[in-house]
């Protein structure tokens, strides 16, 4: 049973994946309301839980499959996928407004991806030497978290209009705002563990940064 769960974590990202071609397909055919909210809840759900079963059912070091030294980006690309169908659908089947709003604050956000680890889509542990992780990371540290506080409060918000345009009974969307929010509270403290997961990283680059002015 153990063997099988290691592979939990890759099917709950394929999933996710599925599930943002789906979204992008109801955005781009005028799919419902009703619909987009059900998809991406239940992306969200698998985004909030791939990677704590990739920790607690880990593949062995020996055994590990080729497939998963790309595990990391695989599931970076799938986020990326689904928040860009996410405001695809607010923008064309909601409000015009909302979306750009939301587009905005991605842009945004790609930019300080490019003055954090100077590259799209890096890490503390792999950016540039001219990054400001590099040059100040106690800063660097604040304004990621900032990001990612703001990122889910905008993940968040725009399924909140998804859900408010549906034609359920006002009784359900209040339900589907009550049933958002704790997923959102239950994020906020698992969030906990990527702030360690950031000092860890700061650790790491302290100690390499050290090393080399040693030598």
């Amino acid at each position: 049973m153990k063997k099988v769960l290691r592979y939990l974590a890759d099917l709950l990202t394929l999933t996710r994946l599925i599930l943002a071609i789906v979204l992008f397909v109801l955005a781009v055919t005028g799919g419902s309301a009703n619909t987009a909210f059900i998809v991406f809840t239940l992306a969200l759900i698998t985004d909030m839980f791939d990677g704590t079963c990739a920790k607690k059912w880990p593949f062995p070091k020996n055994a590990t499959p080729k497939y998963r030294k790309y595990a990391a980006q695989f599931d970076m690309v799938s986020d990326v996928l689904l928040a860009g169908a996410q405001v695809l659908f607010l923008l064309l089947r909601v409000s015009t407004v909302g979306g750009i709003i939301a587009i905005s604050f991605y842009v945004i956000c790609i930019l300080l991806e490019l003055v954090l680890y100077g590259k799209f889509f890096g890490h503390p542990d792999n950016c540039t030497e001219w990054s400001l992780t590099k040059r100040n990371f106690p800063v660097a540290k604040k304004i990621v978290l900032l990001r990612r506080f703001g990122y889910t409060i905008c993940i968040g918000a725009v399924n909140a209009g998804i859900l408010f345009a549906t034609d359920w009974p006002m009784a359900a969307k209040i339900g589907g705002f009550i049933f958002g929010c704790s997923l959102y509270v239950f994020t906020f403290f698992f969030l906990r563990q990527r702030r360690k997961n950031v000092s860890r990283d700061a650790v790491d680059i302290e100690e390499k940064l050290s090393k080399k002015s040693r030598s």
